[in-house]
């Protein structure tokens, strides 16, 4: 899809934040202990790419206090460029607090203070137009100037012939109701190549049950890829070369905590379409996304649970493609 330098690094650009994870089988009204772990989707997803041996920078704004200082030394441990982490001096690093519902999915309240600052000149100077790729979320979308920020992020990606990918992650706290989600997030899904959400994001967005639904919501804006992930009950995957859809059943695993799961999906996912040249993904390379999934609910937290590329392969060792 474009012929960019191998060493060129996928941008995420987005929110880093701080997880404070509460303990198993309690909720907000009940948790007495949390775990503190690094966190935001963007942040989680160049991590995870490093860790698949994909280049990766992230982009984004945390407070210049000891939280910030956290993440940033984690994006060096991990091998991600950290030149586009700006660290503000008036606002504190943003907040999530992370639990489990009943079904076992991950819930989580934001509590959004530096992340917001993203601005459109950040973006700018964070060479988004030599990008192997650029990954936005729709949290940044809630509030300004990181909602301009995304915005012009996505446009400078398109007008130079980068991949962009969004990463749909709906928090019904962020938004005042439907219409501002959706007038947020239609531009990003224009210009979008690859759009991942999960039923419950399509569901507060347009209001679907299935994930049938959701494809075809999606037919309006006809990204090349689109998935729609449904947490322990499946993948949907609508491929616009092909024209066809792939359901695929998810490897059973004993979950412990589902934080960041679909980053690591996302990550394993995008790892493949870099490493084939943006072709059509195919059935291994699904299995690969969803490999890293499954592995990613068998640890807490967001960060630690990121597998490699050496733990995928050996969980998908005898393990054929899940399609269904």
């Amino acid at each position: 899809m474009n012929d960019r330098s191998p060493t060129a690094p996928v941008i995420c650009a987005g929110e880093c934040l701080i997880d404070l994870i509460a303990d198993p089988g309690a909720d907000l009204s009940t948790a007495d202990r949390f775990a503190i772990r690094e966190g935001g989707a963007p942040f989680n997803l160049a991590v995870g790419l490093a860790r698949l041996d994909v280049p990766a920078a992230f982009c984004g704004v945390a407070g210049d206090d000891p939280f910030g200082a956290r993440l940033r030394s984690l994006l060096a441990t991990e091998g991600v460029d950290a030149t586009r982490l700006r660290l503000a001096g008036d606002a504190d690093t943003s907040l999530a607090l992370a639990w489990r519902d009943e079904r076992g999915d991950g819930r989580f309240r934001l509590l959004r203070m530096a992340d917001r600052l993203l601005g459109p000149g950040d973006v700018e100077r964070a060479g988004i137009d030599g990008a192997a790729a650029l990954v936005v979320g729709s949290v940044a979308l809630a509030e300004s100037p990181s909602r301009e920020a995304i915005n012009r992020a996505v446009s400078i990606a398109s007008a130079a012939g980068v991949p962009v990918v969004f990463d749909v992650n709906v928090r019904p706290t962020l938004w005042p109701g439907r219409a501002a989600l959706v007038d947020a997030c239609e531009p990003i899904l224009a210009l979008a190549t690859v759009v991942k959400l999960s039923l419950d994001d399509a569901r507060e967005l347009w209001g679907c049950d299935t994930a049938t639904d959701a494809i075809e919501e999606m037919r309006w804006h006809e990204p090349w890829l689109t998935v729609i992930t449904d947490g322990d009950r499946g993948v949907h995957l609508h491929d616009r070369d092909r024209n066809e859809l792939r359901a695929y059943a998810v490897f059973p695993v004993d979950a412990v905590d589902p934080t960041g799961a679909g980053d690591a999906f996302t990550a394993a996912l995008l790892s493949r379409l870099v490493d084939g040249g943006w072709s059509p993904p195919d059935d291994p390379d699904v299995a690969f996304a969803m490999a890293a999934g499954a592995l990613a609910t068998t640890r807490q937290g967001a960060i630690p649970a990121l597998p490699d590329r050496a733990a995928i392969q050996a969980f998908l060792a005898g393990r054929a493609a899940p399609v269904t």
